[in-house]
């Protein structure tokens, strides 16, 4: 008797933690690779864009080819979207919604389209991040691992998750923040076991990045060096506020304007619905044209308005001053975030976010000093900016404030950045702005009919001895998408309403609801978490 149960325990343990753990490792090994030469091929590909604008600039009559060149490519990335949505914008909803077992695709198709559509973006020099499509091939990664071994639905959700968090721990070298996003955007759960199946293709995946870079030639430091802070003084603080609420106004105004960008493209139906790319393509060669901060990410945007003296520096647009220079490139980013995301452009819009608001945080500060700021604080406004405008919009603040201080590398900027993260929030929540991923996730599920044929279902099953469920709180466990544990019999026959506190003990009948496709699939997803049933 106790053999069996020796024996049972053994098996629990290995189908519970060794095979998640070998799982996650071979997630990470996948993201790893993949995604940092695609890091690589997008840096080679801003510089390469950067240096083609500067002779298109020096040799204005070759730059009618360049518009011909962005409307040819405008229409084959138009038409790789419409027969692939899920590379649609950045990306990041899409492998959400597949991290919560509510999209279906292809690993294949998605990776290589987004691989491909969103590196063509880069090159042709559109204001385009690698970190949204980072994540996305990441999650890919991981349901390639599921969908070869044949795991289970529950697995291969972990593994999307995990893969996610790689994608972007690597494209970031931040493995804080690549493991908060997937609890906190994700899957929206601190799950244990979400925990450490992320962790594990994290560490796996940093490591795989900071073996190969070196290897071909390439650095593997912080994102944002070049920034430094001296102590912050409560009285400081008076400048943080303020610049706080322009900033969160400013991203309340990008939200509103991507959505208003969306209804406006969605009538643009022309060229099979590709004229909207030529609109944003031609747009995107003519701010170009304009300002070399236009191209990319904005990386060496972000990295220019570094100043421990207050003396910002960039390059100037059109002879103009620094002040009037930063107001243009700020607006052109701007505009060029909102018609990406509306239009669906295959491209990541995190870190052209982050650009936007360190840009409102460098006028900010170059104000502020002309009424008494110490220039010392311009860093830290132009840091608390840049994460206020990320958690207005993508409503995301411990994101924010892990990824503040993990891509500068430096911890003194803690306390002001939270400061202007909940300032950042409750402007989000007084103008009643949802999670900016969260609604784009809403409207391609609508859209592409993936919650058509749902009908809820009831279904009863008993919790096994050496189950996940098996002494586990249930919150702890994650639960199939959209579905709720609504009573738990329990062997004595007392039957209680559970809440997310209460332990599940084997023996105990567990009646779950759930909308769903398939009742056959979720019985298999619950059977996965309870036990095989007799």
């Amino acid at each position: 008797m106790q053999n069996t149960k020796l024996k049972k325990t053994l098996r629990a343990i290995a189908d519970n933690g060794v095979n998640l753990i070998l799982i996650s490792i071979l997630t990470g090994l996948f993201a790893g690779v993949v995604v940092t030469f695609y890091n690589i091929l997008a840096n080679l590909g801003e510089d390469t864009a950067a240096k083609l604008y500067a002779l298109l600039i020096d040799n204005p009559v070759f730059i009618p080819l360049l518009f011909v060149g962005l409307a040819a490519g405008a229409v084959v990335i138009g038409t790789l979207v419409r027969f692939v949505p899920m590379i649609r914008g950045s990306g990041i909803p899409q492998i959400e919604g597949a991290a919560r077992g509510i999209v279906r695709f292809k690993w294949y198709v998605t990776m290589c389209s987004m691989f491909a559509a969103s590196l063509a973006c880069v090159f042709m020099g559109l204001s385009a991040g690698a970190e949204g499509p980072s994540l996305q091939i990441g999650g890919c990664a991981g349901e390639a691992v599921g969908v070869t071994l044949k795991r289970t639905q529950m697995v291969r959700r972990l593994q999307i998750a995990s893969g996610s968090s790689a994608g972007l721990a690597v494209a970031f070298n931040a493995p804080i923040t690549g493991l908060v996003f997937a609890m906190e955007e994700a899957f929206r759960s601190f799950s244990p076991q979400v925990f450490i199946c992320a962790a594990i293709s994290v560490i796996t995946a940093l490591f795989t990045r900071n073996l190969i870079r070196p290897a071909i030639g390439f650095g593997t430091g912080f994102a944002f060096d070049s920034f430094t802070f001296t102590e912050f003084s409560l009285g400081s603080c008076l400048w943080a506020i303020p610049a706080a609420i322009v900033t969160a106004l400013a991203g309340v105004g990008f939200y509103y304007a991507v959505f208003a960008a969306k209804k406006l493209f969605k009538n643009v139906n022309h060229l099979k619905g590709t004229l909207k790319f030529i609109i944003v393509f031609i747009i995107a060669g003519d701010f170009a044209l304009i300002t070399a901060y236009a191209i990319g990410g904005g990386h060496s945007f972000i990295d220019a308005l570094a100043s421990p003296t207050g003396a910002i520096s960039v390059e100037k647009v059109f002879g103009l001053s620094v002040a009037a220079s930063l107001v243009i490139i700020v607006i052109i980013r701007f505009i060029a975030a909102v018609m990406n995301m509306g239009c669906g452009v295959p491209c990541g819009v995190f870190i052209p976010m982050l650009a936007v608001g360190a840009g409102i945080g460098a006028l900010l500060s170059l104000l502020f000093q002309k009424m008494g700021m110490n220039g010392a604080y311009s860093d830290y406004l132009v840091i608390i900016c840049m994460s206020v405008f990320f958690t207005t919009v993508v409503k995301a603040p411990i994101t924010g404030v892990v990824m503040v201080f993990e891509l500068t590398g430096q911890f003194t900027n803690f306390l002001p950045a939270m400061l202007g993260i909940a300032v950042g929030y409750l402007i989000g929540m007084l103008f009643r702005t949802q999670p900016i991923y969260e609604r784009n996730l809403e409207e391609f599920i609508e859209a592409e009919k993936f919650n058509l044929n749902m009908k809820k279902e009831r279904v009863s099953v008993v919790i096994k001895s050496g189950s996940k469920a098996d002494g586990a709180k249930v919150r702890a466990v994650i639960w199939p998408t959209n579905g709720l544990v609504v009573e738990i019999a329990e062997p004595d026959g007392k039957v209680i309403v559970p809440d997310g506190e209460t332990v599940m003990q084997a023996g105990s009948t567990l009646v779950f609801e759930c909308e769903t496709v398939s009742r056959a699939e979720l019985l298999d997803y619950l059977t996965a978490i309870v036990g095989k049933q007799e």
